[in-house]
């Protein structure tokens, strides 16, 4: 039994060895990740200070010259609607003094010219009243 408790053991200590040299392996892995994942982040905040950051500030502009120009864009559109009911109330307002005033230098006009048929009306009304129903002289042709 001697033989194989040699040859157990000179097993048992190859997979010790094994064990320890995979352990060296993943710390070894672990390390060389760790050294990546610094070098990516280094790159990546390289990449965003030299690129991402100044895009973003012409974003920024951008957005905040677009905020002015819808700003003012509103401002404008409430001034020109303003003007524009100002207008029309003004409008009303002169067509109503105009109407007025139409009336009142025409109702004299109009009245006369009422009075005028009503008397005629009266004045034929009146002649046919007085004429006897006989005496029409009538043209032979």
């Amino acid at each position: 039994m001697e033989g194989n408790l040699a040859t157990t053991n000179w097993m048992l200590g190859i997979m010790a060895a094994v064990s320890i040299l995979e352990a060296l392996l993943l710390i070894g892995v672990g390390i060389a990740a760790f050294i990546v994942y610094r070098r990516v982040m280094e790159l990546i905040s390289g990449l965003e200070s030299r690129h991402i950051m100044p895009a973003m500030g012409r974003v920024n502009a951008i957005l905040e010259d677009v905020k002015a120009v819808s700003a003012k864009v509103k401002e404008d559109t409430e001034r020109v609607d303003q003007a524009i009911r100002t207008t029309m109330n003004r409008v009303d307002d002169t067509a109503g003094r105009v109407r007025s005033n139409v009336r009142a230098k025409t109702s004299w006009v109009v009245g006369v010219i009422r009075g005028l048929r009503v008397a005629l009306e009266g004045v034929l009304q009146s002649n046919s009243r007085h004429q006897p129903p006989g005496n029409t002289t009538e043209r032979v042709m």
